[in-house]
């Protein structure tokens, strides 16, 4: 068992509490970026790179059938192991976005390619849920089950908003735990069921679910109404019949007392290692157990926990997840450090031997990259061949160490983009924004001050300005002046485009058509009249 503290890379700022780590295809990645993805890496999912005591992150891309996955906070997180022919993925469901809205979408996440410089390309897809189907929440739990040669997700706990009918101002954003229903839902048609239970009476967030064949187990967790996190322990058997699912729960005991836990893998078979969590809203739980599922049941045992460093004894908070099997990525908050120019310290613990750690730490350096070129023999700029290689991946495709992510290279929004502070008395935040117009989605309205040569975008809802009137300055020309600018909605009209009218002359004909004309004289006229009379 080692603990050892790690250097971000100018990356500390995109890790926060709520955050999921994966591992597919035998990288760590970052799903639930601090904010929304930016310019450098619009998906927000990063390759983790743990290396001599360093943390890289990488951008990782999506494939160009992908749909949109925003940034998730605390949403239910299932890995998918490969079974009939399909690949290894992860399904997320809720989640919290940067505007502090809760998702109800599910995604599909699995490996798309791999160019021969080992880049690794994600595709997401969204699921479609039919019949009885989970609302929005966060905090939730869900596990994927297997009786009778089906497979099946189950879902369980969580948080949400109160019902539209009963939030007013003053508690808005006051959560309360959802209904405790057990969903169960099939990944292939999309089929959503929910259960009720007598033993799950009271909703829970933040618990621990472990699954094994049939069986799924629910440790633990922080409920809203008790304020409290009792020592809880379900088991749930889920029967997959031909007609409908049978579904029973049975209460156990020697449960933990424990939420927002990280829960780790310590290989192939069903043995977990429970670290970290808290015991109260004031206190962590600095212990560690040892969870393994056979078919007897369950069974805890106490672990020996690491040497907690100072910091990590003393910081309120922590948060982390699984960096692959038996190691753990750990992070606190440098509290009363404000010279510290970073946001958290970092920790990688692991829990293998130390032959074992350097085997893996071995294989993972050869199956990644390889960086030892100096007795290999130089290839003739004929002999590099590209295969399966899209054009744009032969960019800064030498080293990995041109594709690292650095936050430095980002804009400043805080100057440019949405969120500028536009006035004195801006109150514009893009932490605890949330949308005041109905044209708003993801990005604050703005419009355009006319004030002076270059002018300047300020908020719509800063200059207190009617979604009424907001849709008439977007649609007309006329020109607008901020409060600190004069406060006027329009001063002076756009003057129009002034049309310089055509002087059209009319062109002769050549051929015209039409009596022939002949001067006569008088004596002429009058000596035919007499004539023809």
């Amino acid at each position: 068992m080692t603990l050892q503290p790690l250097t971000p890379v100018n990356c500390a700022g995109l890790l926060q509490p709520g955050c999921s780590l994966l591992q597919l295809d035998g990288e760590i990645l970052l799903f639930g970026q601090k904010g929304w993805p930016k310019r450098s890496c619009p998906t927000g999912v990063f390759g983790i790179r743990l290396r001599h005591g360093e943390m890289k992150l990488r951008a990782i891309s999506f494939s160009n059938d992908s749909c949109y996955l925003p940034p998730l906070r605390c949403p239910a997180v299932c890995r998918l192991d490969p079974y009939d022919g399909l690949p290894e993925s992860y399904l997320f469901h809720g989640g919290r976005t940067p505007n502090n809205e809760i998702s109800s979408s599910l995604y599909l996440l699995t490996m798309d390619s791999r160019g021969c410089n080992r880049k690794l390309t994600l595709r997401c897809r969204e699921k479609e849920l039919v019949g009885e189907v989970p609302g929005a929440r966060y905090g939730h739990a869900m596990t994927i089950i297997q009786s009778r040669g089906k497979t099946a997700c189950v879902m369980f706990g969580g948080r949400s908003y109160m019902p539209a009918g009963e939030r007013t101002t003053e508690r808005w954003n006051s959560v309360i735990d959802c209904p405790p229903q057990v969903f169960l839902f099939d990944l292939e048609f999309g089929c959503s069921s929910a259960h009720v239970l007598p033993e799950l009476s009271d909703g829970q967030s933040f618990h621990v679910a472990l699954a094994r064949e049939d069986c799924v187990y629910f440790i633990g967790g922080h409920s809203i109404t008790s304020d409290s996190r009792p020592p809880r322990l379900f088991r749930l058997r889920v029967e997959l019949l031909q007609g409908s699912p049978l579904l029973s729960c049975e209460v156990l005991e020697s449960g933990l007392s424990i939420s927002s836990a990280i829960v780790t893998r310590t290989g192939p078979s069903h043995r977990y290692i429970v670290l970290g969590g808290y015991q109260s809203d004031s206190q962590k739980r600095m212990e560690c157990s040892t969870i393994i599922l056979d078919e007897k049941g369950i069974h805890i045992e106490h672990l020996d926990p690491p040497q907690w460093t100072q910091d990590i004894i003393h910081s309120r908070t922590w948060f982390g997840g699984s960096a692959g099997d038996g190691c753990i990525l750990l992070g606190v908050p440098t509290e009363g450090r404000p010279s510290q120019p970073d946001v958290h310290y970092f920790y990688h613990i692991s829990f293998q031997q130390a032959k074992e750690s350097s085997e893996e730490e071995g294989t993972q350096a050869c199956s990644q990259e390889s960086t030892d070129y100096d007795n290999s023999t130089p290839l003739e700029d004929s002999e590099e061949l590209y295969f399966g290689r899209e054009p744009h991946e032969l960019e800064n495709s030498s080293d990995d160490e041109g594709d690292i992510y650095n936050e430095e290279d980002e804009e400043d929004e805080s100057q440019t983009g949405y969120w500028i502070k536009c006035c004195l008395s801006c109150q514009v935040d893009p932490n605890t924004w949330e949308p005041y117009y109905s044209t708003e989605l993801h990005r604050p309205a703005m419009i355009f001050c006319s004030k002076g040569e270059g002018g300047h975008w300020v908020h719509a809802q800063c200059m207190e300005l009617s979604e009424t009137l907001l849709v008439k300055l977007s649609q007309g020309g006329k020109k607008y002046f901020c409060l600190d600018h004069g406060g006027l909605p329009f001063q002076e009209m756009t003057p129009p485009r002034q049309v310089i009218s055509l002087k059209r002359t009319p062109m002769k004909m050549k051929n015209r058509n039409g009596a022939l004309m002949f001067k006569i004289s008088p004596s002429k006229k009058s000596f035919f009249k007499k004539l023809f009379d």
